[in-house]
């Protein structure tokens, strides 16, 4: 990857924010990596969040467009508008007031689960981890890049798949698991191309799928 890219991700303010609290967790957890428990609640929080990638970007992302002008702008915010206009940088990443609130939710259910803050700290490492690497897969999805390895040019292309192809497939950004598990991947051969993947406020009441 060229310099001015690997900058331009870092240096993008929701990213480098999510950085700083990334090595604030980490360093936490660090000190008790000598503990498997700790090892195990990463990993958790990793798979949490790869859980909550299909699942919200499938039912949250992609719901119709709500009656409240609200909520419509939140959606817009979030996903909306970055179909329409889907290499606008600004667009591209998940919003600070999104992202670090459901980080606390999900820490404080895990807290109230475990009654412990190592362990909580633990998998709260572990979702930050994930949401920088999914960050950075959809950055390089968006962005002229060329990924190195065969996985990642193949799942920059299931991605441009989502947006130009059909929208009602390919949800996932970092793997196809829960695409495949949910039914919503296909062979974009045999997929019609949609009249509303870059405008998902004008689909129907009804999603064929």
């Amino acid at each position: 990857m060229e310099k001015k890219y690997l900058k331009e991700f870092i240096l993008f303010p929701d990213v480098t924010i999510m950085g700083i609290l990334f090595v604030i967790s980490a360093s936490f957890t660090a000190v008790h990596l000598e503990s498997y428990k700790t090892w195990i609640a990463v990993v958790i929080g990793m798979l949490v969040y790869v859980t909550f990638e299909y699942l919200t970007h499938r039912f949250v992302f992609h719901l119709k467009p709500p009656k409240s002008p609200f909520f419509l702008k939140l959606l817009k915010r979030l996903h909306y508008d970055h179909h329409a206009k889907p290499n606008d940088l600004h667009l591209l990443f998940l919003p600070l007031w999104y992202s670090v609130p459901n980080i606390i939710v999900l820490g404080v259910i895990v807290y109230y689960i475990t009654g412990s803050l190592v362990i909580t700290n633990a998998v709260t490492t572990g979702l930050i981890i994930f949401f920088l690497y999914y960050e950075f897969v959809h950055y390089v999805a968006h962005r002229p890049i060329q990924p190195k390895s065969k996985w990642g040019r193949w799942m920059k292309k299931v991605h441009i798949w989502h947006h130009f192809k059909n929208e009602n497939y390919w949800y996932g950004v970092t793997n196809p698991l829960g695409d495949v598990l949910m039914g919503t991947f296909e062979d974009q051969n045999h997929v019609e191309k949609s009249s509303t993947a870059k405008n998902l406020e004008a689909r129907g009441e009804k999603i064929e799928m």
